[in-house]
């Protein structure tokens, strides 16, 4: 059933500094994940599985990557007349006001008079750069039920984790009482998906009040959320299921090893990509089938379209127009659309960028780690259409940017 009487922000216009090269020319919901999709669409897919028509996504930096992939909304049925898909640039004023968002509640803060003149009952806003899956008809049952101005989606993460997100402090009837974001010691696990749900007219009326205070707004946990948590009427929604930020190297190469487990090891917590009851939509290229040649071994592997497989590719994911030539080895990596790995060239703990080519020979990363994933400072990251010259060797945690110019990480 369409849903008129709620309006879906989709914020997709950070930076990404936590990236480095992977978005140096795009905007991270623009990231490829599992060779054929990119991050945008788990909420786009997400909304439509929902029946969630009315949807507005905010960008700002590298907006025409962003544009591309959306493709006026067709693949998630948001192409129409009247509703569906509207994207929202900053916007610059004729008095001098607006221009670059200043976080994700200033960014709400820029539009609120277009939100105003839709009227929409619930303000469904969430981030665009988490793997996840979340039915937003039971989020907005449970909202309505509580009489909340505010719904917090949560999840459950390691305590050792929890310092990189906004760890929420819930009582035991589900009402949020406290919140810290980012903390250096963290008291337990709970934290935000990034995923909210708003009364409308309650949340424009507090972000006024906070604005005439002559002060930034900032993201939600810097104002905004402490000022509605004051008032008792903000509640969480345990989100039960996988959930992944993907916001750091470590993470994205994370989340890809949890899809290739989880192609063997079905368990209670993994997200079904292939879902026929909710699958991810996307935005669809058509290739040829992938192609693996007589000396070609692929092992646990994500292999896309138009890939052609000559050497060794092992709990690895290659997206569409990967090229592995004969007497290469890809083993623990994520290479996204056509790189060419090139005769004899080794690649370890990586994740190279679209249209790099690894020369004849060269070694890029490292197959030694000290646990059973590599940290950030461990993975190698190859930028978009970088060239990696025969023999070289690119060490690793080493970066290689979109131009060719190497450095280590941090």
């Amino acid at each position: 059933m369409a849903r008129h009487d709620v309006l879906a922000l989709v914020l997709a216009g950070g930076q990404g500094n936590r990236m480095e090269v992977l978005t140096q020319d795009r905007a991270k919901p623009a990231l490829p994940f599992a060779g054929v999709y990119r991050l945008l669409d788990f909420p786009l897919s997400n909304l439509r599985h929902s029946g969630v028509e009315d949807v507005w996504m905010v960008v700002q930096y590298e907006t025409q990557s962003i544009i591309e992939v959306l493709a006026g909304g067709r693949p998630w049925d948001l192409d129409r007349s009247h509703g569906g898909l509207r994207v929202l640039p900053p916007q610059q004023e004729a008095d001098g006001e607006g221009g670059w968002h200043d976080g994700n509640a200033d960014a709400i803060y820029a539009h609120r008079d277009a939100i105003a003149r839709e009227e929409p009952e619930t303000l469904l806003v969430m981030s665009s750069d988490h793997v996840y899956r979340l039915d937003h008809s039971e989020l907005l049952a449970q909202h309505r039920a509580s009489g909340a101005v505010a719904t917090v989606v949560t999840t459950r993460v390691p305590v050792a984790q929890a310092g990189h997100h906004t760890v929420i402090d819930v009582d035991d009837d589900g009402r949020v009482t406290g919140l810290a974001d980012k903390p250096e010691k963290p008291a337990h696990g709970v934290v935000a998906t990034e995923v909210f749900a708003f009364d409308t007219a309650v949340v424009l009326e507090v972000l006024e009040e906070l604005a005439s205070e002559d002060r930034g707004l900032g993201d939600f946990p810097d104002r905004l959320l402490p000022a509605l948590v004051e008032r008792g009427t903000v509640r969480e929604m345990r989100l039960q299921g996988y959930w992944k930020d993907v916001g750091r190297p470590e993470t994205y190469f994370e989340a890809h090893h949890d899809v290739l487990v989880s192609r063997t090891r079905r368990r209670s917590t993994d997200l079904r990509l292939d879902d026929p009851a909710w699958p991810v939509l996307s935005r669809d290229v058509p290739r040829m089938p992938a192609f693996v040649e007589q000396s070609g071994r692929v092992i646990d592997s994500l292999i896309s379209p138009a890939c052609r497989v000559a050497g060794r590719v092992e709990r690895s994911v290659l997206g569409p127009g990967t090229v592995v030539q004969e007497g290469a080895i890809v083993r623990d990596s994520v290479l996204l659309h056509d790189v060419t790995v090139r005769a004899g060239a080794r690649v370890h703990h990586a994740i190279v960028d679209d249209g790099a080519t690894i020369g004849a020979e060269a070694v890029v990363g490292s197959a030694r780690i000290a646990g059973d994933l590599p940290t950030t400072e461990e993975l190698t990251l190859i930028g978009a259409r970088a060239r990696i010259s025969a023999g070289a060797k690119v060490p690793a945690g080493d970066r290689v940017d979109p131009g060719g110019r190497r450095r280590q990480a941090g």
